[in-house]
């Protein structure tokens, strides 16, 4: 059962969301050859606050 785990920052659309998961899922379908039910995908959205770039927040750096 093939996992991938994606972190994004906030605020992407739920319709973004859904891109990731099913394009992810294909990504691993053809590139293991694994069937498509058992590929499970996880997207964790991290606050703008606790995701650091360059030693500054996203937030503070207004992304």
């Amino acid at each position: 059962m093939p996992l991938a785990q994606i972190q994004i920052l906030e605020g992407r659309t739920e319709e973004q969301k859904r891109a990731v998961i099913e394009k992810v899922t294909q990504a691993l379908v053809e590139a293991l050859d694994a069937p498509q039910q058992t590929v499970r995908v996880i997207v964790t959205e991290v606050p703008k606050a606790n995701w650091g770039i360059g030693g500054v927040s996203a937030k503070d750096l207004g992304r």
